[in-house]
């Protein structure tokens, strides 16, 4: 194993040199020649099972592929099969390691960014990582088969070329600090997956076959469509690598799939599965108990994290005519009771999602300085006055707020937007009511909603609780076939380039999109891009404040809640966890990775 003394300058362009590493705004947190991760037992002991339940809302998979569009993967199948260039480490943000690259160097202009691959590295079935395999697995994200968001990500991405059988460069239209980062991150699968007598199949073709990956897991016994278990490859190349070291310490990781909820949860009871991630406070805070929890065997515990908040939300469809009026969309957040319902439904256990960079430096408040309306002036005439005032904030109903006063603002907002209440409900100059639907996979959301179509009942709007089965429900979200929907998108410390397929304008007409929403802004557009090209935490801070203000200004979003801490009840008598908690890891990803078996 060789590593190369010196580090990329992550703030200059002007090094080319070879390093271990790559940092986006400083230097790396580990040096060349690390001996492992500062959160991992190096000498955990390998062996055992650990027996999961799916992260996905899915209640089967049809597919192998987790690439392609159509069809739902196993969970967890590509974290666990696929490994990447760089890998990042869980203890700190914007920067990677060495992973099947064992160096990268970035060109002094910022063009272009380097990889050699380290000699050892092998897929599973003993085959050479290579370069054409790495320029064959760009080339087929970047492909028709696959969801946009790749292509998303990688538009600034001009080709790849193998300089030589385990050397190759990604070219760049233009600089772009993340993108060294982006590229590094891609999943690498073998060019002969999906191969049928010596012929490729075309990807979307791809379904069935069993992917040729590198990473610490195989799939082992398939119970189809329902169970899946990942057997560890006990020939991992990697296993000894710094930056794996104390990593995947299961020999087996079974991913087991429940109907609905409450059969999930009353199977943590009975002892069918080990660890399990709580996202419902009621269930936290009421049916995390029992027998098995008396007895020790399985433990409620929370740790907490430095993760960005996110922006659950419910999304407004701006595609449908009756929610393109700014003044409608806010009138639909003011009638949200966010405090009556942590309090009485949540068990105070949540915190109100404020913008889109929330827990995160990029995170908006007071008003604009003079960086963000320098960038924010030369688009006033396409964007609400607000955004030039304070920051906006979920509406509120205590202290000096009230429901009533949200309500009555509600109705005003209305009735300037052309909407009168006449005949029985609130209708427009084409004497057409007011209502809209709410879609969801799962009935349970019934009872979270419910509130909310009450208080818009009140001020005269009819909002209709539409659950679906997720097949449907996933291809009316593809085609952007809904009123407003519930989702919950992730946060980062470092925005870039996949900000565009969440709102660019080019997205908002692209079937599969992350651009759920719909909205298309100039503005939006040309503050992504600044955000994208930043060349310092100092250009991008003003950058994404100032995207964070027109997001939350134009009402596409009526923000929903997020946690501070990791809910998980695990099984103490089967599993064991390292000392340290890493701060920016997720609660499975951090059991899966480090955690051993007792």
């Amino acid at each position: 194993m060789r590593f190369l003394l010196l580090l990329v300058v992550a703030f200059s362009y002007g090094s080319a040199f070879a390093a271990h590493g790559y940092a986006l705004w400083g230097e790396l947190k580990y040096p060349a020649g690390f001996a492992h991760f500062d959160y991992v037992n190096p000498v955990a002991p390998k062996g055992g099972e650990l027996r999961l339940v799916s992260n996905q809302r899915t209640s089967t998979f049809d597919k192998y592929n987790p690439f392609t569009i159509k069809g739902s993967a196993p969970a967890y199948l590509s974290a666990l099969m696929f490994d990447s260039l760089l890998t990042s480490a869980l203890d700190e943000t914007a920067a990677a390691y060495g992973l099947l690259a064992e160096d990268v160097s970035v060109a002094p202009d910022g063009l272009s960014a380097t990889f050699r691959l380290r000699p050892q590295a092998r897929f599973h079935n003993g085959d050479p990582v290579l370069a054409l395999d790495v320029k064959h697995s760009f080339d087929t994200l970047n492909g028709k088969f696959v969801s946009p968001s790749y292509r998303s990500q990688l538009e600034d991405v001009a080709g790849v070329d193998v300089l030589d059988a385990r050397t190759v460069r990604f070219r760049f239209k233009k600089p772009n600090r993340e993108l060294p980062l982006t590229v590094g991150g891609l999943p690498v699968f073998s060019h002969r997956w999906g191969e049928s007598g010596g012929v490729a199949k075309p990807f979307d073709q791809v379904v069935m076959d069993i992917p040729i990956g590198s990473g610490p897991y195989k799939i082992g016994p398939v119970n189809f469509g329902k169970d899946i278990s990942y057997v560890r490859d006990s020939a991992y190349w990697a296993q000894d690598l710094n930056v794996r070291l104390g990593t995947a310490n299961f020999d087996q990781v079974t991913v087991k799939i429940y109907k609905d909820n409450t059969a999930r949860l009353e199977a943590l009871k009975a002892g069918e599965f080990d660890l399990m991630r709580f996202f419902s406070a009621g269930d936290w805070a009421r049916r995390v108990t029992g027998r098995k929890f008396d007895s020790g065997e399985l433990v409620k515990a929370e740790f907490a994290h430095r993760l960005p908040t996110g922006f659950q939300s419910y999304v407004l469809n701006l595609r449908r005519d009756k929610l393109k009026d700014l003044r409608v969309r806010q009138a639909l957040g003011l009638a949200l009771d966010y405090e009556w319902m942590n309090r009485q439904m949540f068990y105070g256990a949540y915190q109100r999602v404020q913008g889109i960079f929330g827990n995160t430096a990029c995170q908006a408040a007071g008003v604009p300085d003079a960086k963000e309306l320098a960038l924010l002036e030369p688009w006033r005439a396409q964007l609400p006055a607000s955004v030039f005032g304070a920051m906006a904030m979920a509406p509120r109903t205590d202290g000096d707020s009230s429901l009533r006063s949200n309500l009555r603002q509600a109705q005003q907002l209305l009735k300037d937007a052309g909407w009168e209440y006449r005949n029985g409900a609130l209708r427009n100059s084409a004497n057409e009511p007011l209502e809209l639907e709410y879609l969801d996979s799962n009935e349970g959301g019934a009872r979270v909603v419910t509130p909310w179509a009450r208080n818009l009942e009140k001020i005269g709007v009819t909002l209709k609780f539409r659950p679906v089965d997720y097949a449907l429900y996933q291809q009316r979200l593809q085609k952007f076939d809904f009123d407003i929907t519930s989702l919950a998108y992730g946060g980062t410390h470092n925005p870039g380039q996949e900000f565009a397929d969440l709102f660019g304008s080019k997205a908002a007409d692209q079937e599969d999109s992350g651009n759920h929403s719909g909205i298309k802004n100039p503005a939006v557009d040309a503050l992504i891009t600044r955000m994208v090209a930043a060349k310092s935490q100092a250009d991008l801070l003003p950058a994404c404040r100032a995207l964070d203000r027109v997001i939350a200004h134009s009402h596409i979003f009526v923000p929903q809640w997020s946690a501070a801490t990791h809910r998980i009840a695990y099984n103490a008598w089967r599993l064991q966890k390292p000392a340290v908690l890493p701060p920016y890891a997720q609660g499975e990803t951090w059991a899966i990775d480090t955690w051993w078996a007792r």
